[in-house]
């Protein structure tokens, strides 16, 4: 059983305050403006790109992603690949069987797929520690429960992120996938703690590669031009895996700075949802 981290810090300790949260961050001016029903759909969404800060900042622009997803249907799996900003545990971290306890219940790992996805990355490495006190995967979970319920999923956590390593994590993770309705989770925030207008600039600029589904691209962008984006690796990984699913197309659902929310634009933090589609 692994214990939440950021639980009353990211994101409220109580079950009763979390889901009015999150239903806040639906109806937030930035948000999608109302709380989604779950739907049919088409079943074509293969991937997110979703903010991992505290929810009263990113919470908002978030649920752009999971406004989508629900109208989207029902998916079976999810796998979610956040960055390693802890330091601990290798390079490339699966935990592959266990439960994650968050305020609104229990999401279980799914110990046949993990294990398939481990075999076919050598790159990673089955690891607990690199996932403990980690929030960037963690924080997507409410969301997923308070639409779904049960969530069945596989953490990936990246401490190692180069466009080789995503490569091998991304056609690992799509060869598992195949046969089963996956969502490709990728954890970001953009830009770290620069003025609004010049975190904005940077920020299109990688969303221009994400959109275009250009991984390679979107990562030579990054470090060429230092942006401190955290999640370069996740998004890479999420890319590739869903482009070897069948995507063909991704949107840019919006993007907000902390500055938007907090009305100080001197030195924010940027955030964007992103919709891979099939």
């Amino acid at each position: 059983m692994r214990r939440p981290a950021v639980a009353g810090m990211f994101y409220e300790l109580d079950p009763e305050d979390l889901k009015r949260r999150i239903e806040w961050c639906f109806r937030h001016p930035l948000g999608p403006g109302a709380v989604p029903k779950i739907e049919k759909g088409p079943r074509n969404i293969v991937g997110l790109v979703c903010p991992h800060a505290g929810y009263m900042y990113s919470g908002p622009v978030a649920a752009w992603s999971y406004k989508a997803l629900a109208e989207n249907g029902r998916p079976e799996l999810f796998v979610i690949i956040g960055p390693n900003h802890t330091g601990y545990g290798a390079a490339i971290s699966i935990m592959t069987s266990g439960v994650w306890s968050t305020p609104l219940g229990n999401a279980i790992i799914d110990e046949i797929f993990a294990k398939e996805i481990l075999d076919y990355a050598e790159i990673a490495e089955e690891d607990i520690d690199a996932h403990i006190s980690e929030h960037s995967i963690e924080v997507q979970l409410p969301f997923l429960q308070y639409l779904y319920g049960e969530v069945r999923f596989v953490p990936i956590c990246m401490m190692l992120q180069t466009y080789e390593a995503a490569l091998k994590l991304g056609e690992a993770i799509a060869k598992a996938s195949e046969g089963r309705d996956v969502v490709i989770i990728a954890s970001t925030d953009l830009t770290h703690y620069e003025p609004h207008e010049m975190a904005r600039e940077k920020d299109e600029a990688v969303i221009r590669q994400i959109v275009n589904l250009n991984a390679k691209d979107m990562m030579d962008l990054v470090y060429r031009r230092g942006i401190s984006m955290c999640g370069p690796g996740p998004v890479a990984t999420a890319i590739i895996a869903c482009k070897r699913l069948g995507a063909e197309k991704a949107v840019k659902l919006k993007y907000a700075t902390s500055g938007d929310v907090t009305g100080d634009y001197g030195s924010v933090v940027g955030y964007a949802s992103i919709a891979i589609y099939r």
